[in-house]
């Protein structure tokens, strides 16, 4: 056999057999799917190159109501049935959105940066993500579960979370006692 038709069958052989290491990789269970697992290399990447780009794409460019005490308040109301159980409030950290991978981020902690949350976001990515969800973090979409005005109501609350808040919905996501 000369030594071009054994590149030749090299390479179709490596054609042939990654991709059956790869499925067999898979079909055995062995890549990180638990929470406890190390993460997968460049999954960060992998995931978030993508949803960034889907995110600013089809994003709002601003909300579609204003963020009057009213709004607040009933942004603050559904954070609470809805958010807090895995995103917490102030002074009060979830403990359930601790234990997820990739972490719950704790919507009214604040960040080295000085903003809270997710306030240093866009209203409409916040929008965005709320109703659409976030694939392979555990965020549900919210789509079917609220209406566009109760999504636009706890987007305007998280955008605002490094700012005073009416009484209610202050005191609502701990930021008032």
């Amino acid at each position: 056999m000369s030594r071009t038709q054994l590149a030749v069958l090299s390479f179709v052989l490596g054609l042939i057999l990654l991709p059956l290491a790869g499925y067999a990789y898979f079909v055995f269970g062995k890549p990180p799917v638990a929470v406890a697992d190390p993460q997968f290399p460049f999954e960060d990447r992998i995931v978030r190159i993508p949803m960034n780009a889907r995110i600013h794409r089809e994003m709002p460019a601003s909300a579609a109501i204003q963020p009057t005490e009213q709004n607040l308040n009933a942004g603050a109301s559904i954070y609470e049935d809805k958010c807090e159980v895995c995103h917490g409030i102030a002074g009060e950290t979830s403990s359930i959105g601790g234990k997820m991978f990739p972490r719950a981020p704790q919507l009214f902690v604040k960040h080295n940066n000085g903003a809270v949350g997710v306030s240093d976001d866009p209203v409409g990515e916040t929008f965005w993500k709320v109703k659409n969800g976030i694939r392979l973090t555990g965020m549900p979409a919210f789509r079917e579960a609220m209406t566009d005005e109760q999504i636009w109501q706890v987007s305007l609350l998280l955008s605002r979370a490094d700012k005073p808040l009416p009484t209610e919905a202050a005191k609502t996501v701990g930021l008032a006692r």
